[in-house]
């Protein structure tokens, strides 16, 4: 490991422990927070996320200033039990209406942007069991006190739940096998970030809102790439939220996602001027299912769309007008 990443890791690494409510509200002054939930058929976790953060951290303690999920086309009704557990709920595909409509969860999270009105975005997975509002206040806290920070990444142990079966440290699967080595390898500077891929960061408006947003699964990664290259390994602090649990998906499904992310590590090479592209990659996902007669050929598409910066847009908009 670089001497850099080893200093880094000592000074920019702590716990949610470490963030207590009280030394948070007495750091917040008049920054305003935004908890955001990108969500998509969560109605079995989304109300008692939203309830915790309403609870402890709205009506409890005036540390954050609004929770939105933006409900990106559920077709369960994610969207009535958010708005029933206080949650500003808003459709994907009703902001920026007039932009041609793109899929995943980084379009909800670029999207999310034009809605909140924070100094300071949290964003948080929807699916989540064993949520508390810990999570959020430890996400903040380098960022109230520290005004250098300006990107905050949780990491936690990820165990793998299967059938009343508990295996510790099991799960983030495409985090060791894809994005851990490609780290490693192209930006060793991050070699650090214990959770690249985590769904649970935040960060300040000024920045994010400057940087492009991947809107599939790459999202984590490219966020994480750019944020290095526009402001420097010392904007980004980790904080140790203990254990992330939540519902786990198949190989086949983490196959297409880490066809994603090294899609989004491709185009991140590229633009730094570090690979050469003599042909474009494939986007083409070749997997196979086992059938009665042998095996069925499951063709996918892992190419990521991008959207620009949000300042960028909104100076577009702006202009228009």
């Amino acid at each position: 490991m670089l001497p850099q990443v080893e200093d880094w890791l000592r000074r920019r690494t702590s716990s949610a422990a470490d963030w207590p409510v009280e030394d948070l509200l007495a750091a917040k002054g008049g920054t305003t927070v935004s908890v955001v939930l990108p969500a998509r058929d969560e109605r079995e976790t989304v109300g008692e996320i939203v309830s915790s953060i309403r609870r402890d951290l709205v009506d409890g303690a005036p540390l954050v200033d609004e929770v939105i999920v933006i409900d990106s086309r559920s077709t369960d009704d994610t969207a009535e039990v958010a708005a029933a557990a206080g949650a500003v709920v808003v459709a994907q595909d009703d902001v920026l209406p007039g932009l041609p409509p793109m899929s995943g969860k980084g379009e909800a999270l670029w999207k999310s942007m034009h809605v909140a009105r924070g100094d300071l975005l949290v964003f948080v997975d929807a699916d989540l069991r064993e949520f508390t509002s810990a999570f959020v206040g430890g996400l903040l806290g380098p960022l109230l006190a520290d005004p250098s920070v300006g990107y905050v990444k949780a990491c936690y142990d990820r165990p793998f739940v299967t059938g009343g079966t508990t295996v510790a440290h099991g799960g983030g699967r495409v985090t060791e096998l894809v994005a851990r080595p490609l780290i490693n390898m192209h930006w060793p500077l991050l070699a650090g970030v214990l959770q690249p891929l985590g769904g649970e960061y935040a960060g300040r408006r000024s920045l994010l809102e400057r940087l492009p947003f991947v809107t599939g699964y790459g999202v984590e990664l490219g966020l994480l790439v750019d944020v290095l290259e526009y402001a420097g390994l010392d904007a980004i602090a980790q904080v140790d939220l203990g254990t992330r649990v939540h519902r786990h998906q198949s190989a086949e499904a983490l196959g297409g996602m880490s066809g994603q992310i090294m899609q989004t590590a491709w185009s991140r090479l590229e633009r730094q001027g570090r690979v050469v592209r003599l042909e474009p990659p494939s986007t083409t996902l070749t997997q196979f299912r086992r059938v009665a007669d042998g095996h069925e050929i499951r063709l996918s598409d892992v190419a990521v769309g991008e959207r620009p910066p949000m300042i960028e847009v909104v100076d577009q908009l702006g202009s228009a007008v």
